[in-house]
């Protein structure tokens, strides 16, 4: 399909919905995600894993449209400014593990909450150092566990957004960590 767009601001009174089997994307191997395969959708990670896979963001670009491009801003920008990407486990990573990361230059800011899955019910808030660049889900203490939800954003130059909420098992560890 053809790259479209549209020039201004798009107004719906009744909203706007997604659905049909290209919203969801499974990932079972190492990927490096793009904003045209995975940006929008649902990165399903789970089944039969590959040994401790590594998810890796694209390298944010806050670069303006080429002005020459036209009309309205170019389709085929690099600029991927705004681009959510929403990854869910669907099977626990307990034999594997799954890092989420970046180029190293883009860090996260944010915040996850970790709720542990047995009886205690034990939660604890996370958030970014200023040098943390990856996210790693052990299926154990720093989540992955069947539920792990986290969205990531596109921010600005340097900073991709992170919330969302991680189930873990046993006493909840920070999930965020250095390259």
């Amino acid at each position: 399909m053809a790259i479209s767009t549209f020039d201004g601001p798009v107004r719906s009174l009744n909203g706007f919905y997604s659905q049909g089997p290209g919203n969801v994307v499974a990932v079972t191997a190492s990927t490096t995600l793009t904003v045209a395969e995975h940006a929008g959708k649902v990165i399903k990670v789970g089944g039969t894993l590959a040994s401790n896979i590594v998810l890796t963001l694209p390298a944010i670009n806050t670069s303006a449209s080429s002005p020459v491009a036209g009309p309205g801003t170019d389709p085929n920008t690099l600029n991927n400014q705004g681009a959510v990407f929403t990854i869910w486990v669907d099977a626990t990573v307990a034999t594997s593990s799954v890092k989420i990361g970046t180029n190293g230059t883009d860090k996260f800011i944010g915040s996850v909450l970790s709720i542990d899955s047995d009886s205690s019910g034990a939660m604890a808030g996370f958030i970014p150092g200023a040098s943390n660049d990856y996210i790693n889900l052990d299926g154990s203490t720093t989540g992955g566990v069947v539920g792990t939800c986290i969205t990531i954003t596109s921010l600005t130059t340097n900073k991709y957004m992170v919330n969302g909420v991680i189930v873990c098992t046993g006493s909840p560890a920070t999930p965020f960590a250095d390259s």
